[in-house]
């Protein structure tokens, strides 16, 4: 049995070229996603508690890729083999915070970069001075 939507989408013809295929599943499938990714992705439902209103904040990424193989023609049917996949990911940012009339963002931070970025400064700060003095050592002497 056929859903209603099914019948709605276009055929391509059978003397079609295969970039033409392509290239029309392509603008589809970008669309059908497009119109999938609302705001609600990005920006999540807000939350209000004691006056104060918070709306999540969200990096949303999509993504897809096809390929094929070459065209083989068995009698008088011409195949080709292919596949394609996609996605979508979405990662927390921060909050946008609404409190007595004002507005703030607020980004969530990343704890490895806190722990990275002074950890990494301070075995720089003990090892560039020992590497100097190696290096004038052996420039001297």
């Amino acid at each position: 049995m056929t859903a209603p939507e099914d019948t709605a989408r276009p055929v391509p013809d059978e003397n079609t070229p295969a970039a033409h295929v392509s290239a029309a599943l392509l603008e589809r499938l970008a669309g059908e996603l497009g119109s999938r990714a609302s705001k609600t992705i990005v920006y999540g439902e807000p939350v209000t508690t004691d006056g104060i209103t918070v709306i999540p904040v969200a990096e949303v990424g999509i993504g897809f890729g096809f390929g094929g193989g070459p065209a083989r023609t068995v009698g008088a049917v011409t195949t080709g083999e292919g596949g394609g996949g996609g996605g979508v990911m979405a990662r927390p940012r921060g909050f946008i915070e609404i409190k007595g009339g004002t507005a703030a963002y607020r980004p969530l931070r990343n704890p490895w970069v806190d722990v990275a970025l002074p950890v990494a400064a301070l075995l720089a700060g003990t090892a560039v001075p020992l590497l100097a003095r190696r290096l004038t050592k052996r420039r001297i002497g």
